[in-house]
């Protein structure tokens, strides 16, 4: 019977390559949770698992979302606010937030790095300014001392505002006021083998300088661009012309040796009067064309063999933001799961809760056009839970099952299995 499973699963595997294709693989995305209407976590467990996304980053360690995504293949960034820096100074208070929020769930649970802080050099708070290299290094001997530095990494998230000057990109600098700290925090970058974490909105750029800024050369879309001077290198768009802006700057403080990743890039789908640019077409060329040069594995110019690493901001828009509007509506899709703008991605949110780590629930993806679908017939009872409608002719069957091999795949009519 097993043999006969996979022969017949083998169609239904050809046909889903189509569906594949478009989702998100090698793209991140941030998950902020700053709302009262989201959905539970481990729908978002199933609503990622149906785009393929495979790296999740949040701003906590929020054990609801760790136990949510356990035995899946996420992997997770963690964050600890900029209100534990001071404590995370102190190694018996890191070493016991290790102990209670990372090493009992490292087991079942992918989490690859933890961020201490974010956006803290940019901002003017000079205790967590002073703070913030040594809680990274403290988290990081505690991870060692418990034999996890080799498996999570420690980092930092900036944002662009550190920047003095990045135009044209090769002549990217920091701000003089905070070389010493960025110097400090690049040794112990290039010590640790982590990356520098910088937070890109292009958006910005155009909406304090909209007459003089192309909005095809921030959307991805076709434009003359701009060569750098310097180097002669040629850019079509201004999120790679950041990223490289970023790699001048740290190589002008001495360090060639370390990896660039973008923590957050996003566009608006709303804004406030004076947010220019802030629309649902904006952010829809926006994300659907970064998506496709994510997939296509691209470099930036100065860094053609490095793929750009990316997450972005934000999975759900968050309506409990503080803010201008435009903080409440970076998100890919409304918390009901319906997308608030269409980039070609197929999701499912599932109306019920099922836990990621249920070893009896079996998900079918059932692909077929008018003259072809495929359905599961149980050779034992089963409980159909939930049977769910998309474009293209795909379905997603979730049912409680046993052993797999209790199964074959037939052609029936898809409607005689809608509960």
């Amino acid at each position: 019977m097993a043999t006969l499973f996979r022969f017949l699963l083998l169609p239904l595997l050809i046909f889903s390559d189509s569906i594949i294709s478009i989702h998100c693989t090698g793209v991140g995305i941030n998950y902020g949770q700053i709302a009262n209407n989201l959905p539970t976590p481990s729908r978002v467990a199933y609503l990622l698992s149906s785009l393929n996304i495979t790296r999740v980053k949040l701003y906590d360690a929020d054990p609801n979302v760790l136990s949510a995504f356990a035995n899946s293949n996420i992997e997770f960034v963690i964050g600890l606010g900029n209100e534990y820096l001071q404590r995370m100074t102190d190694p018996n208070q890191a070493q016991s937030w290790i102990q209670q929020n990372v090493q009992p769930y490292i087991s079942r649970t992918n989490i690859k790095c933890i961020t201490v802080g974010n956006e803290v050099l940019s901002g003017n708070n000079t205790q967590d300014i002073s703070n913030l290299l040594p809680a990274m290094q403290t988290v990081y001997n505690a991870l060692t001392n418990l034999g996890l530095n080799k498996d999570i990494y420690v980092t930092t998230a900036h944002s662009f505002a550190i920047l003095a000057n990045s135009y044209p990109p090769s002549a990217g600098a920091f701000r003089q006021d905070l070389n010493e700290y960025i110097q400090s925090i690049l040794n112990f970058h290039a010590e640790t083998g982590s990356p520098f974490l910088i937070n890109a909105y292009p958006f910005f750029a155009y909406k304090d300088n909209s007459e003089q800024v192309s909005l095809s050369y921030v959307l991805f879309q076709p434009n003359s661009g701009m060569v750098d001077p310097v180097t002669n290198l040629h850019y079509d768009n201004m999120l790679y012309a950041q990223i490289d802006s970023v790699y001048s700057a740290i190589r002008a403080l001495g360090h060639g040796d370390i990896q660039v990743k973008v923590s957050e890039t996003g566009w608006p789908s709303r804004g406030d009067l004076n947010e220019v640019g802030a629309t649902p077409e904006n952010a829809r060329l926006y994300n659907g064309n970064l998506l496709n040069r994510i997939q296509q594995r691209q470099g930036t110019p100065a860094k053609p063999s490095t793929p750009v690493d990316i997450y972005v901001f934000a999975l759900f828009n968050e309506n409990l933001k503080p803010g201008p509007l435009s903080e409440r509506n970076y998100g890919l899709y409304y918390p009901d799961g319906t997308p608030v703008y269409n980039i070609g991605l197929q999701g499912f949110l599932p109306r019920m809760d099922y836990s990621a780590s249920r070893k009896n629930l079996l998900i079918i993806h059932l692909i077929g056009g008018k003259d072809r679908m495929y359905t599961l017939i149980s050779l034992k009872f089963v409980k159909v839970l939930e049977l769910a409608k998309f474009e293209r002719g795909e379905d997603v069957l979730f049912l409680i099952a046993g052993d797999w091999r209790d199964f074959v795949i037939a052609k029936q009519p898809i409607q005689s299995y809608r509960k």
